[in-house]
């Protein structure tokens, strides 16, 4: 079950059925004129709203295909960057370890604290969560057994499961039992746990993530420095790189990396994909391997 809230995408849906009875339309199916027009209503909103309202009417457009052939699906909805908008930052593996072992030397000696940011660092790198999702997990949300974790609530209210790899489960095992000689214990209790006994909170872990990003000299650019939520963008980027070099088919592995972001379709994961140097190298070998062996064997052959 991928948890998906269809009270919020059944509201999105009613803006077009609202637009449809608007336009008076006779029509006995969806057209391209139609969701044409309905784009362009949407102008005036912002971008990421124009986004996910046309993404749920494509949804519907393809369902509504799946009984009828000549129904009209629209191509996703692209929408121009805001200007100014953050460049994401992609962590080298270097870096990310970097960042790790600084976390782990993090003050006081013998807290707590240093556990907790090794850990929500490791956490947000090999599973490409929220930042939010992560405060909000409870030690009952980890499965020790199963190597997963339970997301009760993501973003639009969904909920999902996250497949733990068996390194990343070991040492999430192994902070909780850390974690759980400190009050709370209840399985209803914060996962990771602060100084102070309580669940963390943006202003003091992004606080936190500045001095380490300081600490092991990752430059900040001219207008915006790293942040921590670009760990999920390198999360995305890394693990498209590792099916590259895997010769896996990306394509057909996207719906599932976008289930496991929390992402409503591919597009929304598509802003994640950043063409660092590494992936376009890989692009450009498979690339290249598939012209040598396709193409000019092909024209030798003819």
């Amino acid at each position: 079950m991928s948890g998906t809230d269809y009270a919020s995408q059944a509201l999105l849906l009613g803006y077009f059925d609202r637009f449809l009875v608007q336009q008076k339309l006779s029509e006995p199916r969806l057209t391209r004129q139609i969701t044409d027009r309905y784009q362009q209503s949407l102008s005036m909103l912002a971008p990421r709203t124009q986004g996910n309202r046309f993404s749920v009417v494509r949804q519907f457009c393809k369902y509504l295909a799946g009984t009828d052939p000549l129904s009209y699906v629209p191509e996703p909805l692209r929408t121009p960057p805001p200007h100014g908008a953050h460049q994401p930052y992609i962590y080298s593996l270097d870096e990310v370890r970097a960042l790790l072992a600084a976390a782990s030397d993090l003050p006081p000696p013998g807290s707590l604290r240093p556990h907790t940011f090794h850990t929500l660092l490791g956490l947000l790198y090999s599973t490409g969560i929220r930042i939010g999702e992560t405060f909000a997990l409870n030690v009952e949300h980890f499965y020790v057994n199963e190597q997963r974790l339970y997301i009760a609530e993501g973003k639009f209210r969904k909920a999902r499961w996250i497949a733990l790899s068996g390194s990343t489960s070991q040492a999430l095992h192994q902070y909780l039992d850390r974690r759980l000689q400190r009050k709370p214990r209840s399985t209803d209790s914060p996962l990771l746990l602060n100084e102070r006994g309580r669940r963390l909170c943006h202003s003091s872990v992004h606080q936190t993530f500045k001095r380490l990003l300081a600490q092991c000299g990752i430059a900040k650019s001219k207008h915006h420095g790293p942040r921590i939520h670009d760990a999920r963008h390198t999360f995305a980027v890394h693990r498209l790189l590792a099916w590259y070099r895997d010769g896996q088919d990306v394509n057909a592995r996207l719906p599932a990396l976008a289930t496991y972001m929390g992402h409503v379709d591919i597009s929304s994961t598509q802003v994640y994909l950043q063409p660092t140097a590494e992936l376009l190298g890989e692009v450009h070998n498979r690339f290249h391997t598939y012209y040598v062996k396709n193409v000019t064997s092909h024209g030798e052959r003819s």
